[in-house]
């Protein structure tokens, strides 16, 4: 990234808002209801951020939601308080994320979320498309080289479908209980009357380098001498309120046909120097996919992520396979410093489960696994030899395995995948949950605004180069099909009663599979309750460096580390994880939400 990540630390210390109350839900959930029946009052003076806020957790015992901004939290909270289920909460969660948080997701972006009903899981996939006319070589010059990746990135040509708006449209046709345009109330106040600018969305805006280049963000983000809008501002966004409006009216259909879809086209053609492919048809034609989760046994749990496109839910599970031929278990953190010993097993599992994720992993519409099914993948046996090749000196960089079924060569696949993304964990009144990552792929994605939103640049996601040495590239571009991502929202499970236990997920690129890893060692393994194991120092290997938060490790570590041949890198690693766990206070069974200490999320509940 070009912008100074050390800028994402800042945290707001608390709300920076003050809500009041909503009205209880009617008891017919499909009634018509008011879009502004849910109040809010926007807090002028937001308090002091700092680089990195401890908290504690929350609890409640009916229903929670965590989410990476508070206004977004306590949009989501109003709708469990009116009756609504988890996929009710997550769309009002979303709405407000594309509103206060627009550097990491929104209604111009595509998202993954598992859904756990209470007796199954579902995988929604609402990720990006590639437009009809895109081809293998989309992102090449004409000489067939990768182009300078902010050559790709700026303007339209990196423009996919959006996917979120119709994920969350088929989620809510299936387990919603409140009218889906009540969904949208929070969201269209605070972009009618305006909310509170934060800490982290200024300091981004102000390192921001290319947004001022759209003439409809800069009006919108900065002030007439282009600097970014101070913490504090009040900012509004009539041009958002009124596309939420036609949503929350018209359903999905508002924004993938007519006047919103003819503005999206309109803007990725007119781009002076790099504009895009996207129409209409590609638009009307998109769809969301309800697909089988990845699930897979950890010791006494059953661990579900996602599947392909996203990488997530393979290489979590493969690195818990692989590091349970280890002895990570007997090596917890003493008073929140890893071991170091821990550490270098964690890398090296890492470095195993990305090295194959870079080969195989893919649209699997268009490209096969190994053996049809992920089920290869997380053979025990294979992930048993995986860890075998597991010695006291880092093996540096990992060759991919060659899993049961293999038949294709496939080349490796380098693409960026930067951290512009949030997460959220839900469970409701009824005992549904979910975990659901979003994202617009780069900050503030193509740096293109329309109709109060922005658009993403998630085909960046795909490999700029088609095919190597060894073969094709599986996540290749291809017309209609879905890039690659390494989003990993988990969803936790005790083997024995099939009761749900945790909800995990985190913004991060590439590093999200880390970020998440790291969690479950930590609660599942170490006895570590939520909090604390988001609290731990982040670290990892994306099959490169060993990757080290910075501040967070002593010399010692570093020294054993380097011993073992470890080459470092240290650097800010800004993971923004939320999550609820079942937990037990004085003998009863609540939720336990917790939130990143480097982001400025919060949980809130009943």
């Amino acid at each position: 990234m070009r912008f100074l990540w050390t800028t994402v630390f800042l945290i707001c210390n608390s709300l920076f808002a003050v809500y009041s109350s909503a009205q209880e839900a009617p008891r017919n959930p499909a009634a018509t209801a008011d879009t502004h029946a849910t109040h809010y009052e926007v807090a002028k003076a937001p308090e002091i951020a700092s680089g990195y806020t401890s908290k504690t957790g929350w609890t409640a015992q009916k229903y929670m939601v965590v989410a990476a901004n508070p206004l977004a939290a306590d949009a989501g909270y109003q709708m469990l308080k009116q009756g609504g289920s988890a996929i009710d909460a997550a769309v009002a969660t979303q709405m407000v994320l594309c509103l206060v948080e627009p550097q990491s997701s929104g209604i111009g972006g595509g998202a993954f979320m598992l859904h756990f009903d209470g007796k199954a899981v579902q995988a929604f996939d609402g990720r990006e498309t590639a437009p009809a006319a895109a081809t293998e070589k989309l992102f090449q010059d004409a000489n067939g080289r990768p182009l300078p990746f902010y050559d790709a990135v700026i303007g339209g040509r990196a423009v996919g479908v959006p996917g979120v708006v119709r994920m969350l449209e088929l989620a809510h046709r299936q387990h919603g209980k409140l009218a889906w345009k009540r969904l949208f109330a929070p969201a269209i106040q605070l972009a009618e009357n305006g909310f509170a600018v934060s800490p982290r969305l200024h300091a981004l805006l102000q390192d921001e380098k290319f947004l001022k280049r759209d003439p409809v963000s800069r009006a919108y983000f900065y002030d007439a001498q282009g600097q970014a809008w101070p913490v504090g501002h009040i900012l509004k966004n009539p041009a958002l309120a009124k596309t939420l409006t036609a949503i929350a009216e018209q359903g999905a259909q508002a924004f993938y046909a007519g006047r919103i879809a003819q503005d999206m086209v309109d803007k990725v053609h007119a781009h002076v120097a790099n504009p895009g492919t996207l129409s209409i048809r590609d638009l009307a034609d998109y769809r969301a996919k309800d697909r089988e989760a990845v699930c897979a046994d950890y010791e006494k749990w059953t661990v579900c992520g996602m599947p392909p496109p996203s990488s997530g839910g393979i290489a979590v599970a493969q690195m818990l396979g692989i590091l349970e031929n280890t002895r990570i278990r007997s090596l917890p953190p003493d008073h929140g410093e890893p071991d170091p010993e821990a550490v270098h097993l964690f890398t090296e599992a890492g470095r195993l489960a990305y090295a194959d994720r870079d080969r195989y992993i893919a649209d699997t519409d268009f490209v096969a696994l190994p053996g049809n099914s992920y089920r290869p993948l997380l053979d025990k046996k294979y992930l048993a030899a995986r860890a075998a090749l597991i010695s006291e000196k880092s093996m540096g960089m990992a060759q991919a395995g060659t899993p049961a079924g293999m038949q294709v060569a496939w080349g490796v696949d380098q693409s960026p995948e930067l951290p512009s993304t949030s997460h959220m964990s839900i469970v409701d009144g009824a005992g549904q949950a979910l975990a659901m990552t979003t994202s617009v792929e780069d900050g503030f994605g193509s740096r293109q605004m329309v109709d109060g939103f922005l658009l993403n640049n998630q085909l960046t996601d795909f490999s700029a180069l088609d095919a190597d040495a060894n073969g094709p590239i599986a996540n290749r571009v291809q017309a209609g099909k879905r890039p690659r991502s390494a989003m990993s929202p988990t969803l936790v499970f005790d083997r024995q009663n099939g009761q749900f236990v945790l909800a995990i997920g985190s913004p991060g690129g590439s590093a999200i599979i880390n970020y998440v890893a790291k969690v479950l060692i930590g609660t599942l393994d170490w006895g570590l309750d939520l909090q604390q194991a988001i609290d731990l120092p982040n670290f990892g290997s994306r099959n490169g460096a060993t990757e080290l938060e910075r501040g967070r490790f002593p010399d010692a570590t570093l020294a054993v580390l380097k011993a073992k041949a470890h080459n470092i890198r240290i650097f800010d690693q800004t993971s923004g994880l939320h999550g609820i766990a079942r937990t037990t206070v004085d003998g009863r069974s609540v939720w336990f939400g917790a939130a990143d200490p480097r982001r400025e999320g919060v949980a809130k509940g009943d």
